[in-house]
């Protein structure tokens, strides 16, 4: 049965990896347009006034987010308890980085304004990522909160590994 969490988190693990490289790569891009304007002594900007606050937030979310599919990929391969609270504390921390971006891509669809597609579409993903890293998040916790048929929990220390002290031999 602990295959349910696993079929659960896989597939979120693989979407929220696709969606956070996306949406890293568009803040890059959006990022480097608003450097390059700046330098050229314009004073335009790409997008509104929310957009100098929701790059930066949004580029660091993607990579938060992108480090917290790479911590779940670790648990998803050894399915252990101790490797549950690593992938879970990255997912929570992503989560949370992802609603502080996706308030102010709220914000500067509030605001309205000229905004290019590639911000557009940032917005979007943003707002998409929003709920499937919470997806994500609760999908570890399967076991936690369906039971220990649906995988680790964090007071199931029967499948974490015993440290002995000095070789096999000497421990027998």
């Amino acid at each position: 049965m602990a295959a349910i969490g696993l079929g659960l988190s896989a597939p979120l693990l693989v979407i929220n990896f696709i969606l956070y490289l996306i949406s890293a790569a568009l803040a890059g891009w959006v990022l480097n347009k608003n450097i390059d304007y700046s330098m050229s002594g314009s004073g335009y900007h790409i997008g509104n006034a929310a957009t100098e606050w929701f790059i930066p937030i949004a580029l660091v979310a993607s990579v938060v987010g992108l480090a917290s599919t790479l911590a779940g990929v670790h648990h998803l391969r050894v399915w252990r308890t101790d490797s549950l609270a690593a992938a879970a504390a990255t997912s929570l921390i992503a989560w949370l980085l992802t609603l502080l971006a996706l308030g102010l891509s709220s914000k500067e669809i509030h605001i309205g304004g000229y905004r290019p597609k590639r911000l557009k579409t940032l917005e979007a993903f943003i707002i998409i990522l929003g709920f499937f890293e919470l997806l994500y998040f609760l999908s570890l916790h399967a076991g936690t909160i369906l039971g220990e048929e649906y995988g680790p929990t964090y007071n199931n220390t029967t499948n974490v590994p015993v440290p002995t002290k000095g070789t096999a031999a000497a421990a027998v």
